[in-house]
């Protein structure tokens, strides 16, 4: 083949997102970032403002750029300026409305990047009110056909989409969200004196709002005999009154509440069991990761991804939302259950592991560009 025929196969890729606080869909996008950083393509993380506790996980080689923008309608010229400058072979768009942002920009600068968007929840239940239900369903209706491929997850989280935007179900494509885990996941000295005590160790990672019913929990946790311990590892709005009901309910000195961890991976391996209260999610990243990390599993069979990712309950305990004593009923049965990491962690590769990354890398870049992508995480271990 001639030279000025050869095909490129390391590419530059732009993903958009509103910022990188400490959510689900901002580690998706950084194992993606990472993955293909790691495969030889440039990657542009495009911040509409660049800040928010991952930060620190931008892996070395990714460009951060700073749209420094206070609204996300007020990044679309500096996005605009950024498509027309640089030219990257693909924009992948992150969470409405910000992947509308990321339309209008490609629009606005002709810009010839092939254009994937991601949400990374249900839609319908993540907007409130009719006034932004009707802005939903019109946006994803006029504007998501425009792009080339439209990711989401789970599967529930798609037929969703395709109900609102009237989308053809079969122009959706589900990706569930990848993980990149460390090479060693290993507790630590730090994370092993947070531990009250010699009970058992339930561990639960998530924002301290009312959609992760973290009091749920706490009220499952107080029915417990023994002398089990649980961390809720993450911060929020309600930290004060969850600490009230903890003491409330008599378990407060085995309740511990580190914060947020910018690196969870410590904290889940030391526990024994991982405990999803949600009233409702998308794809979890804390469950997928929970499993990698070999932890058996209890969650509520909440919308829409728990009950896809444990096979219906193959691979943990589903129990009903907001059932207090099913929940604790279903602890106690797990922590009387037999440990299987490494089953766990072959189903967390499955379902999140590289493959998810080289689907991602397909739908941004092409077949060519996409193979052999590295599939480092397939070798952690857990101590």
């Amino acid at each position: 083949m001639r030279a000025g025929r050869v095909r490129k196969t390391k590419r530059k890729v732009a993903i958009l997102l509103p910022n990188l606080g400490g959510g689900g869909a901002e580690r998706v996008a950084l194992a993606v970032a990472t993955g293909l950083a790691e495969h030889g393509h440039k990657v542009d993380l495009i911040l509409v403002q660049a800040v928010g506790e991952l930060l620190p996980l931008v892996p070395k080689g990714v460009r951060i750029v700073d749209l420094k923008a206070h609204r996300l309608i007020a990044a679309l010229p500096a996005l605009s300026r950024y498509l027309r400058r640089d030219q990257p072979d693909a924009l992948h768009a992150h969470m409405w409305p910000l992947t509308i942002i990321g339309i209008m920009a490609h629009k606005l600068a002709r810009s010839g990047a092939r254009l994937v968007l991601s949400d990374h929840t249900t839609l319908s239940r993540h907007v409130a009110g009719g006034r932004q239900r009707r802005l939903l369903g019109w946006t994803t209706r006029f504007f998501y056909p425009l792009a080339d491929s439209r990711i989401v997850c789970p599967q529930t989280a798609a037929d969703d989409l395709a109900q609102i935007s009237g989308i053809r179900r079969d122009r959706i494509e589900v990706i569930y969200n990848p993980i990149w885990p460390p090479k060693s996941i290993r507790s630590n000295a730090d994370v092993e004196a947070l531990w009250k005590g010699e009970g058992p160790r339930l561990i639960t990672v998530g924002s301290l709002n009312s959609v992760k019913n973290h009091a749920l929990l706490l009220d499952a946790f107080a029915r417990l005999k023994g002398d089990a311990q649980l961390m809720i590892l993450g911060e929020g709005p309600l930290r004060g009154e969850l600490e009230r009901q903890a003491e409330r309910l008599g378990v407060g000195k085995r309740v511990i509440m580190p914060g947020f961890a910018v690196d969870p991976w410590p904290y889940l391996a030391s526990a024994d069991l991982f405990v999803l209260s949600s009233d409702y999610e998308g794809f979890p990243v804390a469950l997928a990761e929970a499993m990698y990390a070999g932890l058996k599993v209890v969650s509520t069979n909440c919308v829409s991804g728990p009950e896809e990712m444990l096979a219906g309950g193959r691979y943990g305990r589903l129990v009903l939302c907001g059932d207090e004593v099913a929940l604790a009923a279903a602890i106690d049965a797990a922590l009387a259950d037999r440990a299987n990491p490494a089953r766990m962690r072959k189903r967390a590769k499955a379902i999140a592991g590289p493959a998810m990354i080289a689907r991602y890398s397909e739908l941004l870049l092409g077949r060519a560009a996409s193979a052999s992508m590295p599939t480092r995480s397939t070798n952690a271990g857990h101590t």
